[in-house]
């Protein structure tokens, strides 16, 4: 059973960085399509960007495109969000998802099989 646990979140300045975390355990990442999702207060869950299972190709999407990048290290079993140039409006808890599929990203929620528990990003000044 995959199990993934995102870490990395915290508060930031407008203009900042920082660089979430998914560390995943019980089963290797290698055959798994990674998405990050968002949610804002009082907003609908979105997909933020994904990467595919050898980390060859990712998608973003359009509000994150040239801030964002993910990155995935399969011999340590980790996804990486960095995200530069924060603005106030990233504001939310992100959750990393994980699903068997080499290479197709998938924009849902239920499309993916596991989900990690969710790490605040708070970006204000």
């Amino acid at each position: 059973q995959l199990q993934l646990v995102e870490s990395g979140g915290g508060l930031a300045q407008p203009g900042e960085s920082l660089r979430l975390s998914c560390a995943a355990s019980g089963s290797t990442l290698d055959n798994y399509v990674i998405q990050w999702f968002r949610q804002a207060p009082g907003k609908e869950r979105e997909p933020v960007g994904c990467i595919n299972s050898s980390g060859g190709a990712t998608t973003y999407a359009g509000p994150v495109k040239g801030r964002f990048t993910i990155s995935r290290d399969n011999a340590k079993n980790t996804v990486y969000l960095q995200m530069n140039s924060l603005k106030p409006e990233d504001t939310a808890v992100y959750y990393c998802a994980a699903v068997r599929s080499g290479y197709v990203c998938y924009d849902e929620w239920e499309d993916y099989d596991y989900w990690g528990q969710g790490v605040q990003v708070t970006v204000s000044s």
